[in-house]
């Protein structure tokens, strides 16, 4: 795991590294002086410590411009200023923690954060897994290896399954239920004859999803439950 501390103050730079060191031995650590250093540094962490109070580009900005490059990073402001707090809401901050802090503190935000590196690490490996999934289907008399990922989305009329992907259509006797269960969770059943692929959605409103290839109906009693699970998926996705 690497961990980036920016601080101006090299005696805090000193202080928080010898604190995470305790807490994750194992850990890179990186130790910059200044918003410019980092945003200019080879190296991307994937838990950052960032003061607010430096010199241009002060913490908040420094951070605005980290998020444009490393939108997955764990972001934790180590400063004595409050004034930022709601502004850090905007870049993902994981948390605020205010000078001074004991080192009780600390050491619950920290391994609160390493906590969630983990599991992020985990849906990250999760996802690379399903990514690499495949179906088998049984059409035109040959059965035909699909790509779970590769499914824009899926509609079913007459007990015929249609697949769409960009490049082609299979059809094919099922369920859609069946094909639902399988294809797991970033696809959505908008409506009784169509299923979704969250990654291919590029546009919707209460009837209708628009997708990179066709578009799809959604059921007015699915909407709500549509939205919800489509707006986490996209904040899933801009952490990693």
């Amino acid at each position: 795991m690497r961990i980036a501390i920016c601080d101006d103050e090299k005696e805090i730079r000193d202080i928080l590294s010898r604190k995470i060191k305790k807490i994750c031995s194992e850990a890179e650590i990186f130790l910059y002086q200044s918003g410019k250093e980092l945003l200019l540094a080879d190296t991307q962490p994937d838990l950052c410590l960032l003061d607010i109070q430096m010199s241009e580009p002060n913490g908040m900005e420094t951070a605005k411009e980290f998020r444009k490059t490393n939108k997955k990073a764990i972001l934790i402001f180590v400063t004595a200023l409050d004034d930022y707090v709601f502004d850090a809401f905007d870049v993902g901050a994981f948390h605020y923690l205010l000078k001074p802090f004991d080192d009780a503190k600390f050491d619950e935000v920290i391994n609160s954060a390493l906590i969630q590196y983990n599991e992020n690490e985990a849906a990250l490996e999760e996802e690379s897994a399903k990514s690499q999934e495949y179906i088998m289907v049984h059409a035109g008399g040959c059965h035909i290896k699909v790509c779970i990922e590769d499914i824009v989305s899926a509609e079913v009329f007459n007990r015929i399954v249609i697949i769409h992907k960009l490049d082609e259509d299979i059809r094919y006797y099922g369920k859609l239920s069946d094909l639902e269960k399988m294809a797991g969770g970033n696809f959505f059943r908008t409506h009784r004859a169509y299923l979704v692929n969250f990654k291919y959605v590029e546009k919707y409103d209460s009837s209708v999803i628009y997708l990179e290839k066709g578009q799809a109906l959604i059921a007015k009693q699915n909407y709500s439950e549509f939205v919800k699970r489509y707006l986490r998926y996209i904040k899933e996705c801009n952490r990693r």
